[in-house]
C-alpha cells in the first residue's frame, strides 16, 4: 500500500469511525430520552411477551447495577476511554476497527453522557437502562450497553483472525526450514554434500 493511499484509507476510516460515533449515540440518546418521557420509572412493558420487556431503571452503578457508590470512577474511566479512542483513532485505516472503535466510543459517550447531565448530580448521574431480555441474561441495559459489548465481540473476531489496525493481516510466524537436499552455501550455489 502506498503511503497516498494509506494515508487516504486512514481518512475514511477515521470518517467512518466518527459517523458510527454518532449514529450509536444519537441512537443511545434518543431512545433514552423516547423511554425517560413516555414511561414511569419501574413500568414494565412486554414487547415479545416475557423475551423482551421494555422496563425503565435508573442505574446508579455499573453493569449489573454493580458498584452501585461509585458512579464517579465510572465517569473518569469513560472520559478516559473517549479521549484515549480520540488519540488513537489516527492509528487506524482499517473500515472494521473504524466501526470498532466507532461502536465503542458511542457506547461510551452515551453512558458517561447520562452519568454527566442526569439526576442526582454532575459525574453521579444515573444511567437510563430500559431493555429486559430475561431469557438470555438478568441484567437491563440500553442501546449504548448494546454498542459496547458489540465494539469488544468485534474486537475479539479482529485480533483472533490477525487483522491489524492499517486493515493487513498477520502473516504466520513459521520459519520454513529448508527441504531436504537444500544442503547449498548461502549465495555460492556450491552444494556441500558432495
Amino acid at each position: 500500500m502506498t503511503e497516498a493511499s494509506q494515508r487516504r484509507a486512514g481518512r475514511v476510516a477515521l470518517a467512518l469511525l466518527g459517523v458510527v460515533a454518532v449514529v450509536a449515540y444519537l441512537v443511545d440518546q434518543l431512545t433514552k430520552q423516547a423511554v425517560v418521557t413516555s414511561m414511569t420509572e419501574g413500568e414494565r412493558i412486554p414487547v415479545l411477551g416475557e423475551a423482551l420487556v421494555l422496563h425503565f431503571v435508573r442505574n446508579p452503578g455499573a453493569a449489573f447495577s454493580m458498584a452501585s457508590g461509585s458512579t464517579w470512577i465510572f465517569s473518569i474511566l469513560a472520559s478516559a476511554v473517549v479521549v484515549f479512542i480520540i488519540v488513537f483513532a489516527r492509528r487506524i485505516a482499517s473500515p472494521a476497527w473504524a466501526v470498532v472503535f466507532g461502536l465503542l466510543l458511542g457506547g461510551v459517550l452515551g453512558n458517561l453522557t447520562d452519568r454527566l447531565v442526569r439526576e442526582p448530580s454532575f459525574g453521579l448521574g444515573h444511567v437510563i437502562d430500559f431493555i429486559s431480555t430475561p431469557w438470555m441474561m438478568p441484567a437491563i441495559y440500553n442501546v449504548a450497553d448494546i454498542c459496547i459489548v458489540s465494539s469488544m465481540i468485534l474486537l475479539v473476531l479482529l485480533t483472533l483472525r490477525g487483522v491489524n489496525l492499517d486493515g493487513s493481516r498477520e502473516t504466520s510466524r513459521q520459519t520454513a526450514s529448508p527441504a531436504a537436499g537444500d544442503d547449498e552455501r548461502p549465495g555460492t550455489g556450491t552444494d556441500v554434500s558432495s
